[in-house]
Order: C-alpha cells, then sequence, then structure tokens
C-alpha cells in the first residue's frame, strides 16, 4: 500500500496522472472514455494533461468505469489501483526518470502559481497608478 502512495499518492501524481493510470489500466483509450461519458476526446485530454477539472457527476461515472473511488481519483486515497510493476521491477532507471518528471513538474507548477500572483500584483500597481 505504501508503493500505491508513492506512485499515486498526493504527493507524487496529480488528478490527471491518477485518471490516466486507471483508464489506461481498464484497457480504455481516450477516445473510447469520452465517448461512453459523452464529452469529447479532447476534454479527457485536458483532464489526463490537469488543464481541467471534470464536474461531479462525470467523475462518478468515470470513477465506476475504471473501478476505482472518487476520492482516489481525486488524492490517490481510498480505493485505487496497484502501482505499476514493470516499471519499478523491470527498469529501476525508469522509475527515477519518472519521479524526476514529477518534480519538475511540481516545481513548474509553484512557478506557475509564483507567476499567477506577481502577475495580479503587477496589474492592481498599474490600476493603482492610473
Amino acid at each position: 500500500m505504501n508503493d500505491d502512495n508513492d506512485w499515486y499518492g498526493p504527493d507524487a501524481a496529480t488528478f490527471g496522472d491518477r485518471l490516466a493510470g486507471a483508464r489506461e489500466a481498464a484497457g480504455m483509450t481516450q477516445a473510447q472514455m469520452a465517448r461512453r461519458l459523452g464529452v469529447k476526446k479532447t476534454t479527457i485530454a485536458a483532464w489526463e494533461n490537469d488543464l481541467s477539472e471534470p464536474r461531479a457527476n462525470r467523475l462518478s461515472m468515470m470513477a465506476g468505469m475504471v473501478n476505482v473511488s472518487i476520492m482516489w481519483l481525486l488524492t490517490g486515497e481510498g480505493e485505487g489501483m496497484d502501482a505499476p510493476d514493470e516499471a519499478a521491477e523491470g527498469a529501476p532507471e525508469l522509475a527515477e526518470v519518472v519521479a524526476e518528471l514529477r518534480a519538475i513538474r511540481g516545481e513548474m507548477r509553484a512557478s506557475a502559481e509564483r507567476a499567477a500572483k506577481l502577475e495580479k500584483r503587477l496589474r492592481l500597481m498599474l490600476e493603482q497608478g492610473r
């Protein structure tokens, strides 16, 4: 169970990572999931890339389709799926690369949030200067 948290837990994976992993483990393509949910394939891609989030009704349908809990999709905790064995056993260096990519993505997300705060601050300063 600890390995699951390392792979899909809140510190290691995003909602999109968990959705993509569960969808692939269920043997579904993005197009198949989109068709079953009544959305576009680009919508599924946006969810998996953490560019947008589904509404509660779609989230519930997705969790049922891929046989995981809603809580697991959202947070990585609860009834979910096991971490992929092949990556950890077959190629330890692959697991290291994945971990490094996740760390970089986390840093990029934090930098984007800092940039957004600075942009908002700058906008306020410009408005006050007028």
